[in-house]
């Protein structure tokens, strides 16, 4: 019997995210290996990315007041939550559901209030509960949720992301293209990211530092902006804003390193589309980000600004000298959207059957 499930994609409502690549890439790559006498893909979707899967697919259209009256779901048989703090969740409908859980990012938020977090953790252990079968999208993840909630016996898997770059033809220069050696990180700018260590690695060389990003913090950028003048380096840091998919392959594929000191990462998109092009990748230690990495990327054991620097110099003399171009892309191939999309479908089915 043809069964129907519904992905939900109500975060495609923020274009330029992490959230809105991982439906949009999901969503395409779980289409192109769906086996139409079996089921049936729905994508849950807000008008703004009204038709994102092309003309031919089924939709179901996103509205405020399903917080309220949740949409019917008799014709349902897998909802899928394709973000753990969703708004909308059929906590009271008889339909099978699939949790994916990113990150509990909101742990190592200085900012955030004991008793915020409490809250949190208490409206992610109630999706928890009604969840069917539970996703993280790396081991780290998995075992900060086995540390910090509940999972009972509940059933749970760890699907990777994929590599979101995909060969489109020629790369266009952007409009702020960048002259001469330049590293480069791109992620939205709020304090988890720790860009305001990265200023430091100009003291000594030449390099630019090209910011690319949401600024979701403006108090946080002029932290980053700080550093900077400090250092004497303010000339030689470039935010761009927002980019296009053309842009960040222009970036990535120039940059002389990508640079990531993130200090809470579920994952690490950004990593392994560095990746992709065989570049230098220095990280942060923290959280997922050694596991997403592998033995392919350098790493900052700390954020004192001289480790830094040293931790750049070492690793580029490194990539120069052995290089690793080709093992790094291998790692990137590793991230597979294909294989997560048959990983999801054979959950799926595992469900229904």
């Amino acid at each position: 019997m043809l069964k129907t499930i519904l992905i939900d994609c109500e975060r495609m409502r923020h274009p330029h995210t992490g959230l809105y690549h991982y439906c949009l890439q999901l969503g395409n790559s779980i289409l192109r290996k769906v086996e139409e006498d079996k089921e049936k893909v729905a994508f849950y979707l807000p008008n703004s990315a009204e038709h994102a899967f092309g003309e031919n697919a089924n939709y179901v259209s996103q509205h405020f007041i399903h917080k309220l009256f949740f949409p019917d779901t008799k014709s349902v048989d897998i909802w899928h939550c394709t973000f753990q703090g969703s708004r909308y969740y059929p906590f009271g409908k008889k339909v099978s559901v699939v949790l994916t859980i990113h990150d509990l990012n909101f742990l190592y938020d200085g900012n955030r209030s004991e008793k915020r977090i409490n809250k949190y953790l208490t409206r992610l252990q109630l999706k928890i509960d009604r969840a069917d079968h539970i996703v993280a999208i790396s081991n780290y993840v998995l075992e900060d949720l086995r540390k910090h909630l509940n999972l009972g016996s509940k059933p749970t898997s760890v699907i990777y992301n994929g590599c979101n770059i995909e060969e489109t033809g020629d790369i266009i220069v952007p409009e702020k293209s960048v002259d001469g050696p330049f590293l480069f990180t791109i992620g939205t700018i709020v304090g988890k990211k720790n860009f305001h260590v990265l200023p430091a690695l100009l003291v000594g060389n030449d390099f630019k530092l090209v910011i690319a990003g949401i600024d979701s913090s403006q108090e946080y950028k002029k932290m980053i902006i700080r550093e900077a003048q400090k250092l004497n380096v303010l000339d030689r840091l470039i935010f761009t804003g927002p980019v296009s998919e053309n842009d960040k392959k222009w970036y990535l594929s120039k940059c002389t390193a990508f640079v990531f000191p993130s200090i809470a990462e579920g994952f690490g998109l950004p990593v392994i589309e560095a990746m992709y092009y065989g570049k230098p990748v220095i990280l942060s230690r923290c959280t997922s980000l050694p596991e997403i990495g592998g033995d392919c990327a350098y790493y900052f054991n700390d954020f004192e600004p001289e480790h830094m620097r040293n931790t750049l110099n070492a690793s580029l003399e490194h990539y120069n000298k052995t290089n690793p171009r080709e093992k790094i892309r291998d790692r990137a191939r590793f991230f597979s959207w294909d294989r997560a999309a048959s990983e999801y479908l054979e959950l799926y089915r595992s469900l229904v059957n």
